[in-house]
């Protein structure tokens, strides 16, 4: 025991040592609340004797989700890897893969990032004959996963927007783009959530089992939960309520993701036999950076009060620069990073410069070229969108899911097959008549009035996807197999290497990098590597998860990607009226306190 609790002070033991029922832990930054959580852990299986299967530990970044299983691993003597540490997504993508049919969805679902749900979301458009003008294809998809964040189902919110002229639309491209979503099984982020919470609503035996196997739940960044995740929350700890919290409401920054303040601030009322413990000692900051912080935070009005303090020295003080323009504060960041490495022997990886959004970042970026400084965007193309990954990612898909016409559209032509816009218009026009997906659709090719050209085309690229798939059933053929198959048949790599240009290279690099990911997923694995797992995995990373810590060079990120991270020294730019916070916090809640919580 002594040993559990060794390095924690008073509050951070009184957490640990919690056992059963509610407990709400309000958490400042820095306050070493992922060593209380793993702590915890560590003595419920140790101290109170509970099967590690039964705690469940969710975070909301793959980052913070496998700091936290090495910190299990390393304080739990005996039972460490049956402790359920994960996200929020990656939780019901797991629940969906075992239940998902329940719902009438095949498990071999696909997840569908958000270049897909544009694709998709531009042929409902043009279906409809709507005004993209009028109506952007960005608003639609925002309106929608505001309504799922919400947990409204397409008839829920085309009931509620049916008497507003200009919102109305916006209920039927809903209902379409969820019948699309379901015709080509497929899920969106916002589903995972939402289909898993419909799923326990509408399967008690289900939600039952759920309920014996997470008998301890605890949850990371609370106060960036939304409505559908608070729900599934309420369902899993409804039964035992042991559900212990930990969060910050001066740090809730993503409302404009649709994380709900009020989940945290309302907690003791939802539940009301809640302990509340403060962690209020900061161990990362000093104390100059603290008292500058409390005293903006605590202005703001919808606020649990507490005051973070520290042991460590004054430190330096906070800096304050003004710029005429971007361009000069852009010149005076890159200018002052260059001076401190020449001047303190600092590395780049020291530094970060963080904005409000990813617009600002072109004037960094040409300053930083011009005074020679490496850097890395956080939030640029990410590595799964570039072209050529995209492609090789979309014949995966196809061979997985047959029903998914995003990915079968992208690649029914790459390379160049002889296969025109003109057939593909006619296969989707016979498919929709015939009410099936794409794909069955070409194996019916000849039946295709007009399609006879690329007849002879369309069935060599079916019978290359059946090829493989059906190699893939093999014992022995791995997934390392099936993508030199596949370059192999398409000459995908050849075709690069005979192009002999600088971008081509690139290319076949970013490539290489693909193959590279995919056999060491394999050897991840503790069974049989499957290519749905294989899809999963690369369909829930996020861009902050592959930052190399140890690169030389300067990270440019908007504020919202930088929370967790620490860094020696930080700029943060753009601190203008309608640019920190943005003008869209003018609305609803009071902009001042969205501003002095930086969102």
């Amino acid at each position: 025991m002594s040993e559990l609790l060794q390095g924690l002070n008073d509050k951070q033991k009184e957490a640990v040592l919690h056992f059963e029922g509610p407990l709400l832990i309000l958490a400042g930054a820095g306050s070493g609340k992922t060593r209380v959580l793993t702590h915890r852990i560590a003595y419920l299986i140790e101290e109170r004797g509970v099967d590690p299967y039964r705690i469940m530990a969710l975070t909301f970044t793959n980052k913070a989700a496998n700091e936290m299983r090495e910190r299990v691993d390393k304080i739990v003597t005996f039972g460490a890897e049956s402790v359920w540490v994960s996200t929020f997504h990656s939780t019901c993508v797991r629940i969906l893969r075992r239940y998902i049919d329940f719902l009438d969805y095949s498990r071999s679902f696909t997840i569908y990032d958000s270049d897909d749900q544009k694709t998709l979301m531009k042929d409902i458009c043009r279906s409809l004959n709507i005004d993209t003008k009028k109506f952007r294809e960005k608003s639609f998809l925002n309106e929608i996963s505001r309504a799922k964040d919400e947990l409204k189902t397409p008839e829920m919110f085309a009931e509620e927007v049916s008497k507003e002229y200009n919102r109305k639309i916006y209920g039927t491209v809903y209902k379409e783009y969820q019948r699309r979503l379901k015709k080509n099984n497929a899920l969106d982020f916002d589903d995972l959530i939402m289909l898993t919470v419909q799923l326990f609503r509408e399967n008690p035996e289900v939600l039952a089992y759920y309920q014996e196997r997470f008998q301890f739940i605890m949850v990371d960044e609370y106060q960036d939960t939304n409505t559908a995740q608070f729900k599934l929350l309420s369902l899993l700890a409804s039964r035992y309520q042991n559900l212990c919290v930990v969060g910050d409401d001066d740090q809730s920054i993503y409302k404009f993701r649709g994380a709900n303040i009020h989940n945290i601030l309302n907690f003791e009322k939802i539940f009301p036999a809640t302990k509340t413990i403060r962690l209020e000692q900061n161990y990362r900051s000093t104390k100059n950076i603290l008292e500058a912080a409390n005293e903006v935070i605590q202005h703001n009005s919808m606020r649990k009060e507490k005051a973070l303090w520290t042991e460590l020295p004054k430190g330096e003080p906070i800096r304050y620069g003004r710029y005429d323009n971007e361009y000069q504060e852009a010149q005076g960041v890159a200018e002052d990073i260059r001076k401190q490495v020449l001047n303190t022997g600092r590395s780049y990886s020291d530094f970060a410069i963080l904005y409000r959004t990813n617009a600002q970042s072109r004037v960094f970026e040409e300053k930083l070229v011009m005074e020679g400084i490496p850097y890395r965007i956080i939030g640029a193309i990410n590595f799964y969108s570039r072209k050529e990954i995209k492609d090789l990612l979309c014949y995966l898909k196809t061979i997985n899911n047959s029903a998914d016409d995003i990915a079968i559209k992208r690649i029914i032509n790459v390379p160049r097959r002889g296969i025109g816009q003109t057939t593909i218009g006619r296969v989707s026009e016979y498919a929709a008549k015939q009410d099936i997906s794409f794909y069955d659709a070409l194996l019916h090719v000849d039946e295709i009035p007009g399609c006879s050209r690329g007849a002879a085309a369309i069935s060599s690229f079916v019978s290359l996807i059946e090829t493989l798939r059906s190699k893939l059933q093999g014992e022995t053929y791995t997934l390392e197999d099936l993508m030199d198959d596949l370059l192999e048949a398409t000459q995908y790599v050849k075709l690069l290497q005979a192009e002999e240009t600088v971008e081509a290279e690139s290319r076949l690099e970013n490539i290489d990098s693909l193959l590279n990911k995919i056999t060491q997923y394999e050897e991840d694995c503790d069974t049989k590597a499957t290519l749905d797992g294989l899809l999963e995995e690369i369909a829930l990373v996020a861009d902050i998860d592959q930052v190399e810590e140890d690169v030389e060079q300067v990270l440019l990120m908007t504020l919202h990607s930088a929370k967790g991270l620490e860094f020696p020294f930080v700029y943060i730019c753009g601190m203008e009226d309608n640019v920190f916070p943005g003008a869209a916090a003018t609305f609803g809640e009071d902009p001042e306190d969205r501003g002095r919580r930086c969102g």
